[in-house]
């Protein structure tokens, strides 16, 4: 994947997102994992309230405001990692959140890292998730997809995106819920079962 892909608008880059892969190379001997990107959720900086940007630069969201093609990872509920891809120009801070994997290669290793899956179709499905299943943490966050820094890279392997993705309302959000910003790979039984909230009040300030 070259750097051209991801300097795009956001909207038109998350379901272009869905069927690239997604490697996590292993440390040492250890077996490489490798995810095929099922469900997006696209999130755009300062136009969109339920954005980590939405405010402008913190010290928490700065890899967003950088350059497209990097992970953006945080914690959240004071447990899960969560992961994103930043994309468009440089200072616009977008980015789409992987919400769910479909197992390509390394499943026993995700297998132990998701113990509390009690099927292979639940171990990367969901945001936090995948962050487990894949041991993504703050550790790889600005971590550059297309050079493969630090182990993690985006491939594509000629599958392309499905031509009528399914959409919705992005989900375990309050706020622009009725934003048609999530898409998802048709009957893949890997997608998360999140569904839309109804929107909520709008942002103090």
């Amino acid at each position: 994947m070259d750097r051209g892909f991801f300097d795009r608008d956001v909207l038109e880059v998350a379901p272009l997102l869905l069927n690239k892969l997604l490697l996590k190379r292993g440390p040492g001997p250890g077996p490489d994992l490798l995810g095929r990107i099922v469900e997006v959720e696209a999130y755009r900086g300062s136009d969109d309230p339920a954005s980590h940007a939405y405010r402008g630069p913190t010290a928490r969201n700065a890899v967003m405001f950088g350059p497209p093609g990097r992970l953006y990872t945080y914690f959240t509920y004071g447990m899960h990692w969560c992961a994103n891809i930043v994309t468009g120009p440089e200072g616009t801070a977008e980015a789409v959140l992987l919400r769910a994997l479909a197992p390509v290669a390394g499943l026993e290793a995700i297998r132990r890292a998701r113990p509390a899956a009690r099927r292979d179709r639940d171990l990367l499905s969901g945001p936090a998730r995948l962050c487990q299943g894949l041991g993504i943490d703050g550790g790889h966050n600005g971590a550059d997809l297309v050079t493969g820094d630090r182990g993690l890279q985006l491939l594509d392997d000629g599958v392309p995106p499905p031509p009528v993705p399914e959409v919705s309302g992005r989900v375990g959000i309050r706020l622009a819920t009725d934003r048609p910003w999530r898409w998802w790979v048709p009957d893949n039984p890997h997608v998360s079962p999140g569904r839309p909230r109804p929107p909520g009040p709008a942002p103090e300030g």
